[in-house]
């Protein structure tokens, strides 16, 4: 792969915006001489031994935009043996991107050795922190990158939880040593559904171990209850919370717009991204 690693990216932009890259506007993208868009971020299960146009594709990209990847099938609360073969597979793959890090969900994404295609929440206890932090640092010594769990959307509470989910993300943090992804939106749906106030998920989290964020938009069901689909532009309690988190964190923490259904035009997503550099200016502004 034609990789650029762009550290002096990584190491002096100030909240830097950047867009999670689709197939649907991946070649309009490359084809852009001039984007507001600052990194890209992108799943590594969609490129393993990618060839023909796809490979093409991720090594113009790499070579114009800096990247991360953030993973979708991970299982980090999985019950089923550690698959070494699989993660050496995705450390060759992370090491031939150049990422400076790899997130994934903290969730259940596996059973019976089949991808869920879905995101199930933990049931959070101090077994689970245990088991979970204990597979993070062994994919942690096979990947030989830092790691970062996001927090994730979720619509019911397992009886077996005996923790609220700031306690139990800090705990897996702890004892995992590693660190969080924070999306915000995220957050945002959680409070909703859960009656719980935002601001107070963001004063109890650790804000320290924050490597990078996630920002979208969600869906309002029948039943009352926010989804996170993905699928909207952002509203406004997301870029309010956005707006509070800033300033409490590193300024070197990226922040990465997400859209996977329904995606608009390019121009479109483009526009969401200079409203995120936009407010970016306002808090630094206000610093």
């Amino acid at each position: 792969m034609n990789k650029m690693r762009h550290h002096d990216f990584w190491t002096s932009a100030i909240f830097p915006v950047g867009l999670g890259f689709r197939f649907q506007f991946a070649d309009t993208l490359l084809k852009r001489l001039k984007t507001p868009v600052e990194f890209i971020e992108i799943a590594p299960e969609n490129y393993f031994e990618a060839g023909g146009r796809r490979g093409r594709r991720l090594d113009m990209a790499l070579a114009r935009f800096p990247t991360v990847c953030h993973g979708l099938s991970g299982d980090f609360l999985g019950l089923n043996p550690l698959d070494t073969d699989y993660w050496e597979r995705v450390s060759r793959l992370l090491h031939d991107v150049g990422t400076p890090w790899f997130s994934d969900h903290l969730c259940v994404t596996q059973a019976h050795g089949q991808v869920l295609h879905e995101l199930f929440p933990p049931s959070m206890n101090l077994e689970t922190v245990k088991r979970t932090a204990a597979r993070i640092r062994e994919i942690q010594h096979i990947i030989q990158l830092p790691i970062a769990i996001e927090n994730v959307s979720a619509y019911i509470r397992t009886p077996e939880s005996t923790m609220s989910e700031t306690e139990f993300i800090s705990a897996v943090v702890q004892e995992a040593d590693c660190q969080l992804l924070l999306d915000i939106n995220n957050i945002v749906v959680n409070a909703h559904n859960f009656d719980f106030e935002a601001i107070t998920f963001i004063d109890n989290i650790p804000l320290e171990r924050v490597l990078q964020l996630h920002v979208a938009g969600h869906e309002d069901d029948e039943s009352g209850l926010k989804i996170d689909t993905h699928g909207k532009p952002i509203p406004p309690p997301v870029l309010e919370l956005l707006r509070y988190t800033l300033p409490k964190i590193s300024p070197r923490t990226p922040i990465l717009l997400e859209r996977d259904k329904d995606i608009p035009t390019l121009s479109a997503l483009e526009e969401e991204v200079r409203m995120l550099q936009q407010l970016r200016e306002e808090v630094l502004a206000d610093v």
